[in-house]
């Protein structure tokens, strides 16, 4: 009997987004809790060492689902991926500009490391991949990105990590100056729950 949902993270404020997202999900009739690690009564060290973010996502899933009995486990990582960077910083965005370093510095970093690169060479996404590992040992993955230009200076309070360099041409702000309500609605994260939500309902029959 699947009754609940685990997703591998203690961040109640992207809970609130998962099960905005994931509500309605049911089985057998019966409606899916959707719950986080900690209440969920599991605490486990995670070491993240894949190298795509679908990886990393799979490892917490399978990681989590390892202590979890007749649940589905979900997880999912992210980043930002820079195009006249080759990709930089992607997956191992804390590594490359430094774990210790505040986010102001690393945004700086980014933003000098592109002096000179024309706007139209200056594309960057955010990209979020979900894992899913079913009762039944099944996986299942859903991928999502949030579209965007690197700023020319860091801009806003909203968000977090690289949220005030990425530009968003169709508001014409940084990802940190919309409000909450428009991210979620274009956010990576956000289109990677709806398409898990729409694998998931396909997978457990309604």
């Amino acid at each position: 009997m699947i009754d609940k949902i685990i997703f591998a993270t203690g961040n109640e404020g992207k809970m609130k987004e998962i099960r905005e997202i994931l509500d309605g999900l049911t089985f057998l009739g019966e409606k899916v809790q959707i719950l986080s690690m900690k209440e969920a009564g599991i605490d486990i060290d995670i070491i993240e060492d894949g190298t795509t973010f679908e990886e990393n996502a799979m490892i917490k899933a399978r990681a989590v689902a390892g202590a979890a009995k007749e649940a589905i486990v979900l997880a999912d990582d992210s980043g930002l991926v820079i195009d006249a960077l080759n990709g930089d910083p992607g997956v191992y965005s804390a590594r490359y500009m430094g774990e210790k370093t505040s986010y102001e510095i690393k945004n700086w970093n980014l933003i000098h490391r592109l002096d000179g690169v024309p706007e139209e060479k200056r594309t960057a996404r955010f990209v979020c991949v979900i894992a899913a590992v079913l009762p039944d040992g099944r996986t299942l993955t859903a991928e999502g990105t949030m579209e965007g230009v690197i700023a020319h200076e860091p801009a806003g309070a909203g968000g977090f990590g690289y949220d005030p360099i990425l530009m968003l041409p169709e508001y014409g702000k940084t990802s940190a100056e919309i409000t909450m309500d428009e991210k979620n609605a274009i956010s990576h994260r956000g289109k990677a729950l709806r398409a898990m939500k729409k694998c998931l309902a396909e997978e457990i029959g309604e």
